[in-house]
């Protein structure tokens, strides 16, 4: 019993060792990202849409995907047999992926318009 809390409180207190680190500005790492990218005040209205609301609603994309794959799949393995369940879960597993396919393409076309135009 003793190794086991002895194992449990290593595992709680290890992460933080990892925040044992240097600050951004220690490293020289924020400058070299004002470097690459910019400064934060040099942002556009493009880009602020891009940032904080395209690049999330991309991100609940892939987790709704992600939520009807689980759900489609878990219909099909308890059909048990029963057609009109299989039917019902090929058809959440086809169109999740036709909506991802859709969505993921006007994302790409959108974006290599917009980075062929500036």
């Amino acid at each position: 019993m003793r190794k086991l809390s002895l194992a449990l409180l290593t595992l709680c207190l290890l992460p933080q060792l990892a925040l044992a680190q240097l600050s951004p500005e220690d490293t020289g790492l924020e400058t070299t990202g004002e470097e690459v990218y910019g400064s934060i005040d040099d942002i556009t209205i493009g880009s602020w849409v891009g940032i904080y609301i395209i690049n999330p609603l991309m991100s609940l994309v892939g987790v709704i995907f992600l939520v009807l794959m689980i759900y489609g799949g878990f219909l099909w393995m308890t059909a048990g047999g029963n057609s009109s369940q299989v039917d019902k879960a090929k058809n959440i597993l086809i169109t999740a992926v036709i909506g991802t396919v859709i969505i993921s393409a006007a994302y790409a076309i959108t974006n290599f318009v917009f980075e062929a135009l500036s």
